[in-house]
């Protein structure tokens, strides 16, 4: 007989150890069987619940969305009206979504997004919600330019995660905040 909710914590494990693992090495070269042995179950545990590689890398994504849709709905509830685009920045780049093997592991899901139609899928949605939360947050302060500052704000956010990826000396989470905030104060001035 099966346990009760064993099914679901199994999943949860192999989700972290494929975050894991994939922010270790930097590439979803990773095997199923390295994932399953990092989350302790069998490779064939592994593709019961997941099938593929494929599909536990995107249940990873969708981890990690879920984690920082979370974190920017709170973020934004606690705003004021007048600092919704500065709670969306601080949420985005947040020391919970800014470590290394989060940001490493999400950075890998843009490849896969041109060759998995459910990760393509989830990474429009990310775009999209960021793209229209940041317009909302900014238009009653930056009027007819809001559009260019939050597909502006989008990439800059985008780009600081892909720079702290690919160099070691990279911004850490205070400074990448620090410099996203400062350029959208400037950008609103």
């Amino acid at each position: 007989m099966p346990k009760i909710g064993a099914e679901a914590s199994r999943k949860a494990a192999l989700v972290d150890a494929a975050i894991a693992a994939v922010g270790r090495t930097g590439t979803q070269e990773v095997t199923v069987a390295r994932i399953a042995r990092d989350a302790g179950m069998s490779p064939a545990l592994a593709h019961h619940y997941f099938g593929s590689k494929s599909q536990m890398l995107v249940a990873a994504m969708r981890h990690i969305l879920i984690r920082y849709g979370e974190s920017v709905r709170q973020a934004l509830a606690a705003a004021p009206p007048d600092r919704r685009a500065e709670a969306i920045v601080a949420a985005s780049l947040d020391s919970a979504h800014f470590d290394r093997e989060t940001t490493a592991a999400w950075l890998n899901f843009y490849p896969l997004a041109l060759t998995e139609p459910e990760a393509a899928r989830l990474l429009a949605i990310y775009h999209r919600r960021l793209r229209t939360n940041l317009l909302h947050a900014l238009r009653p302060r930056a009027g007819a330019d809001a559009a260019r500052l939050a597909e502006t704000l989008g990439a800059l956010i985008d780009g600081i995660y892909l720079r702290a990826v690919i160099d070691a000396r990279g911004p850490v989470p205070d400074q990448a905040h620090r410099m996203v905030q400062q350029w959208l104060s400037d950008a609103l001035r």
